[in-house]
């Protein structure tokens, strides 16, 4: 399952929310808009930042829209 952390009006989630529709897949979104969201992103990654990836399949999760683009492209190509 793949969770992306967002914040409403992010263009660096907005790009990685658009990567994924290019290749078909699809996020459970969790907003940092939620109080109790943003405390959990900061327990997972260590900072309050977005977009962040949570791959629990992989067992990987990472900060930096250009990193999680060319993670996505790499481990989830379209078919």
């Amino acid at each position: 399952m793949l969770t992306l952390y967002v914040k409403t009006g992010c263009p660096f989630c907005a790009k990685v929310l658009n990567t994924g529709a290019e290749l078909g897949i699809s996020f459970e979104e969790k907003n940092i808009a939620d109080d109790a969201v943003a405390a959990e992103l900061v327990a997972r990654g260590g900072k309050r930042q977005v977009p962040y990836l949570v791959d629990s399949e992989r067992n990987v999760e990472m900060y930096e829209s250009a990193d999680i683009a060319e993670y996505l492209r790499t481990n989830y190509p379209k078919k």
